[in-house]
This record gives structure tokens, C-alpha cells and sequence, in this order.
């Protein structure tokens, strides 16, 4: 099982740093977990997350 750190996340999704935890904030971002204050990913989720976020059409992305 891969774990990853918020910087490793935010190159695996091209994404920056601040998006990730922006996301985390919102709770709009992958699920995570906290070893003390150490935030961490496991690859799965992010790649489960990537999935859930797939669309068909530009007017199916309006509504979420």
C-alpha cells in the first residue's frame, strides 16, 4: 500500500499543494488520515477518488 504526502498527492493529480489542502478543507478532496498532525493519502483512495469524479459531459460538472 502506497501512503502519500499532500505534496505527493498534489504531483500524482497536477494539482498544486494549496488546491489539495483547499480541497481537504472543503471536504471536496480524497480521503486522508491523520498520524498526529501528519496528513497522509493511501494511493487507492486517491485513485478511487479520481473515478468518482469522472464525467461525460461538460453540463454534468455544472450541477455538482
Amino acid at each position: 500500500m502506497d501512503i502519500l504526502n499532500t505534496k505527493e498527492v498534489a504531483a500524482y493529480v497536477r494539482l498544486g499543494r494549496q488546491t489539495i489542502e483547499h480541497m481537504r478543507l472543503t471536504g471536496n478532496g480524497p480521503p486522508y488520515t491523520k498520524f498526529g498532525r501528519a496528513v497522509r493519502y493511501r494511493r487507492s483512495d486517491i485513485d478511487a477518488w479520481i473515478e468518482s469524479r469522472l464525467q461525460t459531459s461538460t453540463s454534468a460538472s455544472a450541477a455538482q
